[in-house]
Formats: structure tokens, C-alpha cells, sequence
């Protein structure tokens, strides 16, 4: 197929998406910047305040994974623009809460509209790039969220001292009300729509794993959860998110209250955290294309654990607080494209947006489980020494799990020859 376009509309594509990723992370880990103001002023315990969250959470891997069919079934055209809407409404409702009760109902709404925001929007860009260009087009797509996270740390004081935290939820819920607009004008399923081929095919000299493996079950494509690969994936996912959140969410307020650092120094963590990411999305993600991307994996849980363990052992000393959470933003900012790049590297293409989201169910409940076991240690025994050291425990499980995965002279393999023998 012939490409008629001077630039290759996988990068409209890819733009369009980064704007969908930084919005809707902006939203996800800027709760952990106005925590503090909201206990402050609604008088919310670090339970409560982690329960709000969980129903984010909860409704996020409840219908995530029904989301992801309807991507595959109907286009990511469709779900994209109709999330962003729910996405928008809810977060500007959030900026309007006064009591629990509101808050939770309010960011549930949010949890609803973000299910559109990964799985669907990974999807659709890993069907516009080939292959091996994925995790460069997954990095770059994924520096939305870093960006994100440190613009929001730089303007949320701002807006704390000349306004209320109210308004960054306003702000925020204005600009997913913006995307439905843009998405709608802009977004396209797959080359096909367009008689394109996914850009970098013509470089990749070898075909895509997702390319000549024959007929599928597609009618059936949850035959991919009698797979071993899934599972291992899954947990292994399912760790590493419990791992990353019992701190990202905490952090901030652990500088804060544990540690006993200003608004400003604490709020500055978010920035630390937020470069931290853009950098390692741009350069781990990309390079787990050639070093393949369950040893890029296992390298990057890897340093999560240390990275744990030297936040515990750093103390009271900011500086080295800073130090271990850069080098973890890092890894924590290439670990979700990885793991979402995993259902295009051992899934076909067809039944993608369906992997991603029944793995998010084992990322949620990891969240989840975070969120509260975190909060209530902190509740309970008055510092959050306790809740980290479970997060290294469990960072360590996810470099263990994803070990086990099978390889095939360094590449990843491929499922889709032993779907085929489920199918009828």
C-alpha cells in the first residue's frame, strides 16, 4: 500500500494520543499531589483518602476489561472520544466535592472515563507502528505521563497559593473535555482505514509477530486466558503495580508529614518523579526493542527493588530521597508500556486491546491492595516504614515471575500457534 502522506499519519496518530495519556495522567497521579490539601481541608483520614482512589481503581478494572472488546470489536475511534467525555465530567465534578461520600462517587466517575486512556490508546498506536518500533512509539507515548506529573507539580502550588486545590481538578476535567473534540477529528483505527502501512514496515526487513499465524478465534478471544504466558504476565504485572503505587501515591505526603520537608520540597518530588519518567520512556521503552522485552523487564524490576530499598534506608536525608526516586520514576515510567507492548509481542494483533484489558484487573487489584494495606499501616503505626517495606517485597516477586517466562533465541514467544489449537 502505498504511503500518501508526507508525514506519516502514525505520528498525528501518536501525537493525539500523548495529548489523551498526559491528561488523563495528569488526573491519575495528580491525586497524589493534592492529597495532602484534601486531608487537610476535608479532614480525611490516609484510609480514606486511599479509599477515594480504590473506587477510581475499582471501576477502572471492572470495565476495562469489557472496554478492550469493544475496541477490538468496534474501533478505537468510537471508545475513545465517548471516555474522554465521562473522563471530563468527572474530574471537573471532582473540584466541586465536601464530604467522602462525593468524593468517592465523583472519581469513580473519573475511573469510568479513564478506561479509554490506556488500553484502547496503547491499541491503537501499536496498530500504526510496526514491530520493532513499538517501544520507541510506546516511549514516546508513555513521556505523557512524566510530562504530565511535573507540570501539574509546578502549577499546583501555584494554584494552591492564589486559588484552591479545587481548581486543578477544574483545569484538568476541561482539557479531557477538549480531547473528545480533538479525538473524534483526528483518531483512526488502524493503516488500513487509511491504505497505509504501519510506519517502520518497510524497516523492519523480518515480518511482525502479529503477521501470517492464520485464522484465530476471534469470535472467542478470551481463549487467551487458558495460556500460561498470560498468567505469568499478569501476576508478575500485578506485583510490580502494587510495588510502584504504595509509593507514587504516598511519597509526597511521606516528605511531608514522615519526613517533615515544606509543601514545596515535597511537592518538588512530583517533578523529580515526573522527568524521571519522560526520561526513562524515552530510553529504557525503546531500548527493550532490541535487548527484548522480558530482559528489559527483569533489568527494570530489578532496579525498582533496589530503588525501594534505598528510599527506606535514605532516612531523613531529602537529597538521597530524590536520588532513589529519579532513578525509580525512571523505571516506573518504562514499566507500563513494556508490559503493554508484551500483548503485541506474544498476542496477534486482533485480539490486543482484549489482552490489555484483562490484564488490567491484576494492575488494579495490585493499586488497590497498595492503596489500602499502605494507608492503613500508616494509619495505625504512624509512619509508612512498614507499607514500603512490602512494596520491596513485592517488586522483588515481579523480577522473580517474569523470569519465567519462555524465550526463544532472545526474542519473545509468540502465542498465537498455541491459540490455534483451542480453536474449534
Amino acid at each position: 500500500m502505498a504511503n500518501r502522506h508526507y508525514i506519516h499519519w502514525a505520528w498525528v496518530i501518536l501525537g493525539t494520543c500523548f495529548m489523551n495519556i498526559f491528561i488523563n495522567y495528569s488526573i491519575q497521579l495528580g491525586y497524589a499531589l493534592v492529597l495532602p490539601q484534601m486531608i487537610a481541608d476535608l479532614h480525611f483520614t490516609r484510609t480514606a483518602a486511599a479509599t477515594v482512589f480504590n473506587a477510581y481503581l475499582l471501576s477502572y478494572i471492572i470495565l476495562t476489561p469489557f472496554n478492550g472488546m469493544l475496541t477490538d470489536r468496534f474501533g478505537a475511534r468510537l471508545v475513545i472520544p465517548a471516555c474522554a467525555f465521562i473522563l471530563g465530567v468527572g474530574t471537573i465534578l471532582m473540584g466541586t466535592v465536601r464530604s467522602l461520600w462525593t468524593a468517592i462517587l465523583c472519581f469513580t466517575v473519573v475511573g469510568i472515563g479513564s478506561t479509554g486512556m490506556w488500553a484502547p490508546v496503547v491499541t491503537v498506536v501499536q496498530r500504526w507502528f510496526s514491530t520493532k518500533r513499538r517501544g520507541l512509539a510506546l516511549g514516546i507515548l508513555s513521556s505523557g505521563c512524566g510530562i504530565g506529573f511535573a507540570t501539574l507539580a509546578f502549577v499546583f502550588p501555584w494554584l494552591v497559593s492564589n486559588y484552591t486545590w479545587r481548581y486543578s481538578w477544574y483545569a484538568l476535567g476541561t482539557g479531557a473535555l477538549i480531547m473528545v473534540v480533538v479525538n473524534a477529528l483526528i483518531l483512526r483505527d488502524d493503516p488500513d482505514s487509511l491504505g497505509l502501512d504501519p510506519w517502520g514496515q518497510e524497516l523492519q526487513g523480518n515480518p511482525s509477530y502479529d503477521i501470517g499465524y492464520g485464522s484465530i478465534d476471534y469470535a472467542n478471544p478470551l481463549v487467551v486466558l487458558k495460556q500460561r504466558t498470560f498468567w505469568i504476565i499478569g501476576l508478575s504485572y500485578f506485583c510490580i503495580c502494587y510495588s510502584l503505587y504504595g509509593i507514587t501515591t504516598f511519597m509526597v505526603d511521606y516528605a511531608r508529614f514522615q519526613l517533615g520537608l515544606p509543601l514545596q520540597k515535597a511537592s518538588f518530588l512530583a517533578t523529580v518523579h515526573g522527568l524521571g519518567q519522560v526520561v526513562g520512556v524515552l530510553t529504557i521503552t525503546p531500548l527493550s526493542d532490541y535487548l527484548g522485552r522480558k530482559n528489559a523487564i527483569m533489568i527494570s524490576n530489578l532496579f525498582v527493588t533496589m530503588c525501594l530499598g534505598g528510599i527506606l534506608l535514605s532516612g531523613a536525608s531529602w537529597a538521597m530521597l530524590y536520588v532513589f526516586v529519579g532513578i525509580l520514576a525512571a523505571f516506573y515510567g518504562a514499566t507500563f508500556p513494556m508490559y503493554g507492548a508484551c500483548a503485541g509481542d506474544y498476542f496477534p494483533k486482533e485480539i490486543m486491546a482484549t489482552v490489555l484489558g484483562a490484564w488490567t484487573p491484576f494492575y488494579g487489584i495490585g493499586a488497590i491492595s497498595a492503596h489500602w494495606i499502605t494507608g492503613l499501616l500508616r494509619d495505625n503505626m504512624r509512619n509508612y516504614t512498614s507499607g514500603f517495606l512490602i512494596n520491596l517485597v513485592m517488586a522483588g516477586l515481579s523480577l522473580l515471575l517474569i523470569s519465567a517466562i519462555k524465550t526463544s533465541g532472545g526474542n519473545e514467544v509468540n502465542v498465537t500457534q498455541e491459540i490455534k489449537h483451542h480453536e474449534p
